[in-house]
């Protein structure tokens, strides 16, 4: 079964940056999409942004867009999100997620419910 781990997270002041990686266990693993998520205390899990592994589509939550930038890191099989002008909000354990199976229809592209492989979480905390 395929794992996903997420490293990077950390603290850092509000307008500061950082950088999270998700990697998966297997080179070989064969998906759709990737996505990252996030959790604040008390809240629900919610969607940060997602983009099509083979290229050509990207979808990021109005609150992090112009800020936050997600890639692919084709040598380490990895995908990378950006984080800059951090805010406290931002403060949440970050998830990294996959699908498997095609995803279609724009809305669908941000229910955790179309991930079918999660890793186990970042925090990220964001002081004022």
């Amino acid at each position: 079964q395929v794992q996903l781990a997420e490293s990077g997270g950390g603290l850092v002041q509000a307008g500061g940056s950082l950088r999270l990686s998700c990697a998966a266990s297997e080179r070989t693993f064969s998906r759709f999409a990737m996505g990252w998520f996030r959790q604040a205390p008390g809240k629900e899990r919610e969607f940060v942004v997602a983009m099509r592994w083979s290229g050509g589509f990207t979808l990021y939550a109005d609150s992090v867009k112009g800020r936050f930038t997600i890639s692919r890191d084709n040598n380490e099989n990895t995908v990378v999100l950006q984080m800059n002008s951090l805010k406290p909000e931002d403060t949440a354990v970050y998830y990294c997620a996959a699908s498997r199976s095609p995803i279609f229809g724009g809305s669908t592209w941000s229910r955790t419910t179309t991930y079918d492989v999660w890793g186990q979480g970042t925090q990220v905390t964001v002081s004022s």
